[in-house]
């Protein structure tokens, strides 16, 4: 790799941005996807491949590319240091995604209920939120049940590029949920992109198994899955 693609991408990585390595294999050519301007057959194929987040191979007009995706970091920010989020953290975890609580009250978000695989983050919501920075890699999860906590957390969720937005409650709750979202300002288009109650309906009553139905749910957006919504029958009480 010639020094100045390599300082590019590591640039790019740097930035928390999106990019494509391509190398043509005969001669080891190399281009970077967005930033280069490249055939449509090759920036379609750079496109799905950091979609997909795999590599792949492409023969175009004879010649053979390695494309390989360079994302940022899968995330999952839940509020709310709540037990469904101590089961939900070392599953998320498992999968690849660096995990962050957020909760101001210390007494729950602490090392000892969730160990090291995690960030605690005791600001209040909106302030973490703001600072996290969800990006189109983010998943974003409510749990708390309280609006002074969630409210504002969702307010700047919903003003990002997040992939995935949840929020624990029935559809009762989620309603007056909604009204107060319209209050502060929030239109109906932002707050469709909530999945709530949030988790797939697949009958879960643990929190283990909430936790389960929730990074099905993430998952499925995130690979683009189509969903017969929604919700977890369970979660319809609360």
């Amino acid at each position: 790799m010639k020094a100045e693609t390599f300082s590019r991408l590591h640039a790019a990585r740097a930035q928390g941005r999106p990019v494509a390595l391509l190398t043509r294999l005969p001669d080891g050519a190399q281009l970077l996807h967005p930033d280069d301007t490249l055939p449509p057959a090759l920036a379609g194929a750079a496109a799905a491949a950091l979609a997909a987040d795999a590599a792949r191979t492409l023969s175009v007009d004879g010649q053979d590319w390695f494309i390989q995706p360079h994302n940022p970091p899968l995330r999952l920010i839940v509020v709310g240091a709540v037990h469904v989020a101590q089961a939900l953290v070392p599953m998320a975890a498992g999968l690849g995604y660096a995990m962050t609580v957020v909760d101001p009250r210390r007494a729950f978000a602490t090392e000892e209920r969730f160990g090291a695989r995690v960030t605690l983050v005791d600001d209040w919501p909106d302030e973490a939120m703001a600072r996290l920075a969800p990006d189109p890699r983010t998943a974003v999860v409510t749990l708390t049940h309280d609006p002074k906590l969630d409210d504002p957390a969702l307010e700047v969720a919903l003003k990002s590029p997040a992939f995935y937005i949840g929020a624990l409650g029935s559809r009762k709750t989620h309603a007056k949920r909604l009204a107060r979202l319209a209050e502060a300002g929030l239109t109906g288009a932002d707050c469709a992109r909530i999945a709530a109650p949030v988790g797939l309906a697949i009958g879960a009553v643990t929190a283990p198994e909430i936790a389960l139905s929730i990074m099905a749910e993430v998952v499925a957006a995130r690979r683009g899955a189509a969903l017969a919504r929604r919700s977890a029958p369970e979660l319809e009480k609360t």
